[in-house]
């Protein structure tokens, strides 16, 4: 019976792995990726929020929140406009990016400090779905998929604008609380 069972597990895992002969095979498979990473945020996001101190930085990453489903929809949207299945795929970037914010936010220490790594972590996050929009958004165009090209770009623009409010933020505000804890700390040495 259990080898019967492992068996059919391989087999679906083999149906799952994509073959990847063309653009449009890549530009799909690419997609499931940035939908799976978008939904593992929708889970990561309140707990970062929850984690920070700084006020603005809740506010930042609760924003995002409302961002990020709007980004699932938007795939969505995609996905059926493609006939195809969004889910299937993994992010495992995505889970390691969220697995090290995690784990900074578990760290004890001086709340400020904290804000700035919460606030690095978020922008690695930013960073890499930057990378993957940019690239599923190009390969749209190329495909002649303008309103999913239309639709990508819309998210490209918003997880950009994120990326600066949270450099904003951090260079205004978080950073230098970071630093003045670090001063504070060393004046009672």
């Amino acid at each position: 019976m259990r080898v019967e069972q492992n068996r059919n597990v391989i087999i679906q895992r083999q149906k799952n792995m994509s073959k990847l002969n063309s653009l449009k095979e890549l530009y799909v498979e690419e997609l499931r990726d940035l939908y799976n990473a978008e939904n593992q945020l929708l889970k990561a996001l309140p707990k970062m929020a929850k984690a920070a101190s700084s006020e603005e930085l809740k506010d930042a990453i609760e924003s995002h929140l409302e961002e990020t489903q709007t980004h699932v929809n938007r795939l969505e949207q995609i996905f059926e406009e493609l006939d195809e299945d969004p889910k299937g795929k993994t992010c495992k970037a995505m889970k390691g990016l969220i697995e090290e914010g995690q784990e900074l936010a578990k760290q004890k220490g001086k709340k400020s400090v904290l804000d700035a790594g919460i606030i690095s972590s978020a922008q690695k996050v930013e960073h890499y779905e930057i990378a993957g929009y940019g690239c599923v958004r190009t390969y749209a165009n190329l495909l002649g998929f303008q309103e999913a090209a239309t639709l990508l770009q819309s998210t490209l623009e918003e997880e950009a604008e994120t990326d600066k409010k949270l450099t904003q933020l951090a260079e205004s505000i978080i950073n230098a609380q970071a630093a003045e804890a670090e001063e504070e700390e060393v004046e009672v040495k």
